[in-house]
């Protein structure tokens, strides 16, 4: 599966060029560990097509808001051959400051 379709891709660059605050911004995509407690959402990413922002939670109880690189995302090979995933049925429904403050309380990401 492609990560970013060119429509989430149109609005992470929006957000991106705009750099909208944590407490005004909500999250436009969700990626995740199939097999692992990975996950992200991504509010923005900037003009070198890479550079994501969003709150990260590699599953070590410690989830902080910071960047990631969506190449080195969409390298990653995990067990029996699968791959990070989208979560196609992700619809933000708190700010990216809420969710980052959500789970720095729970250890993790809840969404």
């Amino acid at each position: 599966m492609k990560l970013l379709t060119k429509a989430l891709t149109q609005q992470l660059l929006a957000n991106g060029q705009k750099r909208p605050s944590a407490d005004v911004v909500k999250p436009v995509v969700k990626f995740f560990n199939p097999v692992g407690s990975a996950t992200w959402l991504f509010s923005e990413l900037d003009s070198d097509g890479d550079t994501l922002y969003g709150l990260c939670d590699l599953g070590f109880g410690s989830p902080e808001l910071g960047y990631a690189s969506l190449s080195e995302i969409e390298s990653v090979t995990l067990a029996f051959g699968l791959k990070i995933e989208r979560d196609l049925h992700f619809t933000a429904n708190k700010t990216l400051a809420e969710y980052a403050t959500d789970a720095n309380s729970k250890g993790r990401i809840n969404a």
